[in-house]
């Protein structure tokens, strides 16, 4: 492990922080993950790779079973690659924002076609491949080759908002944020800072209630000596986010099967299953087309479902047909216990549990 002495008192003003000190409290506090290495190892690319992307917008708690079992399934990324997408979207089922998987899928194709299946050890060359962004760019260059490079997540952002008490509401403040940041990371051992960081802000620099006492950064913090660290970062007011509405056709036939398609590859759910429906707008539909001609009966209640710009209200008509209907192209019957294998988002889902067909 290399010294833990990054800075002195020459290169470093008096009040800034040391990342000396972070790199001290990661080594005895380090939350053990399934994508990261063990102290002193060099972190897997792809494990890298695929946690961050799966981590976008999601929890840890939520990603450890999706990272273990896509490991399972694909233990490399040249195994990724040559998956169908189908399988993958099947296998992110559940996970939300499914233009991941797509990003994830392209991506892993580009690094065996462009970089003979090896993730390239330079921030820009990651930047070039599809789906990668600033971000993710940055964290597998750091933690994965230990490049000097300064990942800004939500916990980083928080972190260092707080450190600097930078009071331009976000979404602005984030160019001083990362500039901030990227100024702190050390020469020596930038991985390992990345991660601290990310651990010091989900686990001791919270949203709410931050444990200042035990902070590493607390002698240096401007919003702890402010006494509000909870004010920061600063957010610009959300605006309220539109509704959309639309009916859902559950069809079922006499043996128990259900009416499934795939939506369009591109937007939104691209490439996923769903149960048919109307378009998603503002008003609801007046005559809707129906899937297939039947007789349709309007389920009580409605489902409910927030995407990450509007809301979605959805009514399911249910309707009975005969064993020998054909299904509508590009339509296909599926039997519930074949749901698994199926790249179900959580909307449809719960519209198949709306219509007691889960």
């Amino acid at each position: 492990m290399d010294s833990m002495i990054l800075s002195s008192p020459s290169t470093r003003k008096p009040g800034e922080p040391d990342p000396a000190h972070l790199l001290a409290w990661y080594d005895r506090h380090r939350r053990r993950l399934p994508w990261r290495a063990e102290a002193g190892q060099r972190a897997d690319p792809y494990h890298v790779f695929l946690s961050e992307i799966m981590l976008q917008q999601t929890t840890v708690k939520a990603v450890g079973p999706y990272f273990i079992d896509f490991l399972q399934r694909w233990p490399k990324v040249s195994d990724l690659a040559a998956a169908p997408l189908e399988a993958v979207l099947s296998a992110w089922a559940g996970l939300g924002y499914y233009a991941r998987a797509r990003n994830l899928h392209a991506c892993a194709k580009a690094v065996v076609e462009r970089h003979e299946g090896a993730f390239p050890a330079d921030e820009a060359a990651l930047l070039g491949l599809h789906g990668i962004g600033p971000y993710t760019a940055a964290a597998i260059a750091a933690i994965a080759f230990d490049l000097k490079a300064s990942p800004v997540d939500g916990n980083i952002e928080r972190v260092v908002s707080r450190l600097y008490a930078i009071d331009t509401p976000l979404p602005k403040g984030k160019t001083e944020i990362r500039q901030r940041a990227a100024a702190l990371t050390p020469d020596q051992r930038p991985g390992d800072f990345a991660q601290a960081m990310m651990d010091l802000g989900a686990t001791i620099c919270t949203p709410k209630s931050p444990a200042c006492v035990v902070c590493p950064f607390s002698p240096d913090c401007r919003a702890r000596r402010a006494g509000d660290p909870a004010r920061y970062p600063v957010k610009a007011p959300k605006a309220a986010k539109p509704t959309r509405t639309g009916i859902a056709f559950l069809a079922v036939r006499a043996d128990g099967a259900v009416l499934l398609r795939q939506r369009p590859p591109k937007g939104l759910l691209g490439g996923m299953t769903e149960v048919p429906s109307t378009p998603w707008e503002a008003a609801r539909p007046s005559a809707p087309a129906l899937p297939l001609a039947a007789r349709w009966q309007a389920l009580p209640g409605m489902v409910t479902h927030v995407f990450t710009h509007f809301s979605l209200e959805l009514e399911v008509w249910r309707a009975e047909v005969p064993l020998s209907t054909p299904a509508p192209a590009p339509g296909q019957w599926v039997q519930p216990g074949a749901f698994a294998e199926q790249a179900l988002p959580s909307v449809m889902l719960k519209v198949l549990r709306h219509g007691g067909c889960l």
